[in-house]
Parts: structure tokens; sequence; C-alpha cells
């Protein structure tokens, strides 16, 4: 007895109709060109409830050196931010992507506020100290929060737990300018995380 052949068209379709309906019953797949709902915007870390009700992020980028990733970074603010961040309530969160030694975080941030303004011996010593009293070390998937607030301070907190502040306004300007300041030495980087934040 010959078998019936099925045209290939036919055979087609019904694959088709099947791949629509797999997953869950009564779901049918989006038809093409269908608009999609837009992601949900990401939520703040909750140690920013108190210092910054009503924060949102502004911007993100990744940190990478030759190559390698280092960090993420996000920006998070109650309100869009002028080109000069200087003094805004603003939080930047660093979330690693491998494992670093604290006290090597801290004089690299020295170095780096060096590019940004000028400042003592006598307050380099201070600021370290005080910057290695406050980041540990980290491994990957820690989070590394600092928290730019009104009062000219800056408050750290590591993966949600407060750290402790630096009550110094000439720190945090050139802490924060590390990463949004023009005279930052990775401006792509200040463009991600500043372009949606104005």
């Amino acid at each position: 007895m010959t078998g019936h052949r099925v045209p290939a068209r036919r055979v087609l379709l019904g694959l088709l109709a099947g791949a629509a309906t797999l997953g869950s019953p009564g779901v049918m797949a989006q038809p093409a060109g269908a608009p999609s709902a837009p992601p949900a915007p990401p939520a703040p870390p909750p140690e920013l409830a108190a210092d910054l009700p009503g924060a949102a992020q502004r911007g993100s980028a990744v940190m990478r050196f030759i190559g390698l990733q280092i960090y993420d970074i996000r920006l998070w603010s109650p309100a869009a931010l002028p080109a000069d961040t200087r003094g805004q309530p603003l939080a930047l969160e660093l979330i690693y992507a491998r494992k670093l030694v604290g006290e090597l975080i801290a004089s690299r941030s020295i170095d780096e506020m060096r590019r940004i303004g000028t400042f003592t011996d006598d307050q380099a010593a201070s600021w370290l100290a005080a910057m290695n009293k406050l980041f540990p070390n980290v491994q990957s998937g820690d989070r590394l929060t600092g928290v730019q607030l009104a009062t000219g301070s800056t408050r750290f907190y590591f993966n949600g737990q407060r750290q402790g502040d630096v009550a110094d306004a000439e720190f945090t300007r050139l802490f924060f300018g590390i990463w949004l300041s023009p005279r930052t030495s990775e401006p792509r980087l200040r463009e991600q995380l500043l372009g949606g934040g104005r």
C-alpha cells in the first residue's frame, strides 16, 4: 500500500503552529513586529532607601582594564543630574567582577583623585587611612556603594551594610570626581553614567 504524502508546506505550517504553543498552556507566541513591553526599571539597592529616597538609575557602565572586567558601576539619584554633580545627592554602586584587595582599591582611589584636583600629603594620608578602614577585600559579586550626601559627606556601604562616613567635602568632591568629573581618566565611562541622567 502506497503511503499518503503530506505536502511539505503543510508539515512546515504544523511545526510552526506547534512551536507557537510551547511553554505555558494558552500562551501564544507574539507576532513578529508586535511592540513588546519596555523592561521595568531596575530597583535601587535597599541601602539607599534612607539616604536617597526616590533614587532611580541614571546610567551604568562597565570598567575594564586591559580587556578584563573589573566592575559594573551604576549611578543613582533622586532627580536628573546637572553636568556638574558636585553637591548633588547621588550614589555610585560598584559590583565587582573579580577579587581585589581593599588597600589597593584605596591607594588607586588616591591616585585617581590626584587627577581631579590638588591636595596635600597630609590630606592624602588622612583619606587613605579612612578608606583603608572602610574598603574591605572584595570578591566577585560584592557591592561597594558610595553615597554623596547633600551635607558634603560620603557614606560607604559594603553589600548593603553601612561601613562609615568621611565627613570631608573636599574628599567627597574628589572621590566622586574619579568617575563624574570632566577630568576623569575614563571619559567614556563618565558619558555612560551621566548620559541618561540629564
